[in-house]
């Protein structure tokens, strides 16, 4: 059975959901994504074996954790130094950290300020080390030096409100339960309701989800405010192109499903992209204002870390999209399981 706990830390009150009776073993800790909760790790803590203890806990903002402004400057820090401070409290020492889309940069950047507590690594469909939106090329490349086309202005106002007012029908594109069904997965799964009570969990306003915004110059005529969560991952705030720096260098599994339209080469959420397959108007062009590769700079990164000395394993699962832990339990449970027992 998961339940759910709450621990204080040094930063604030954290949630986090634990299986019942499990409190020895290596420690686990998965990291979920934007407009999630612990929820979306609950199936794989169920299945993981008994010689690990895996925790989930609610990152600022979502689920149960207190939830405190988050500081967009400092990038993902707010959430990761959250993650260093509970892993601290409940003196778990060197931990496998494992984390999905957003969830996924926060490890990153644990790992890059303290990788003497990193036992292992896992990234599952991560946001790119150079954040979400408003680069190109492998190395990060601002497309414009305000960041223009990230943050919190790329939010669809109408999926924002009906978070804001915690719907969970499907009777628009937008509502939370369709953009988990074509987004979130590569197809609808059973028993989402769970899924979509989770992503009702997210705080919306300008210190949360989005964030706030700032209008720009440059094409699409806004960039990244200072406060919230998709401020956080803009690459004016949040980049990590040094990780091949680390000592030491825990292993890396970076497992992805090849359907993912979020974090993909062609993502559909890249305004940049969608300009270029013509669904939003008056893109400049390739030249002015090219997608951002997702999927090439994270290779990139772990491929400097790899030329460095540390380990990294690839595992590409057919057909599954964002969520490969939620759509192919099986196979995401044997990477993740190889890549502990190998840690």
């Amino acid at each position: 059975m998961i339940t759910d706990r709450l621990t204080a830390t040094d930063r604030l009150t954290v949630n986090y959901a634990e299986v019942e009776g499990r409190t020895t073993g290596e420690p686990v800790v998965l990291v979920h994504g934007n407009v999630s909760s612990s929820v979306f790790w609950h199936p794989t803590m169920a299945a993981l074996p008994t010689r690990y203890r895996p925790l989930a806990p609610d990152l600022r903002g979502f689920g149960g954790t207190e939830p405190l402004p988050v500081d967009a400057t400092r990038g993902l820090r707010d959430h990761s130094e959250d993650l260093l401070s509970y892993v601290r409290a409940l003196a778990l020492g060197p931990v496998h950290l494992v984390g999905w889309s957003m969830g996924g940069g926060v490890v990153l950047q644990l790992l890059r300020d303290h990788p003497d507590l990193v036992r292992s690594l896992t990234l599952v469909n991560p946001v790119s080390p150079y954040g979400f939106g408003g680069t190109h090329g492998v190395d990060g490349t601002l497309n414009s030096p305000d960041g223009a086309g990230s943050g919190a202005g790329g939010a669809a106002p109408e999926f924002v409100r009906l978070l804001r007012e915690g719907e969970s029908g499907a009777g628009s594109p937008f509502a939370p339960r369709a953009v988990l069904d074509t987004a979130y997965v590569s197809e609808p799964l059973t028993g989402s309701d769970r899924y979509v009570a989770a992503m009702l969990t997210t705080r919306i306003g300008d210190d949360h989800y989005p964030g706030d915004s700032r209008t720009s110059e440059a094409w699409p005529g806004f960039g990244p405010g200072e406060r919230g969560v998709l401020n956080s991952m803009a690459p004016t705030h949040f980049r990590i192109d040094d990780l091949e720096l680390v000592e030491p260098k825990p292993p890396v599994l970076w497992i992805r499903g090849s359907a993912d339209v979020i974090v993909s080469d062609t993502s559909l959420f890249d305004l940049a992209h969608l300009g270029a397959i013509g669904a939003v108007p008056g893109w400049p062009g390739a030249d002015t204002c090219p997608a951002q590769p997702m999927v090439a700079q994270t290779r990139a990164v772990l491929d400097r870390y790899a030329a460095a000395g540390g380990r990294v394993h690839e595992v590409v699962v057919q057909g599954a999209g964002h969520s490969v832990q939620l759509e192919r339990p099986k196979e995401f449970l044997a990477a993740l399981v190889d890549a502990l027992g190998d840690a």
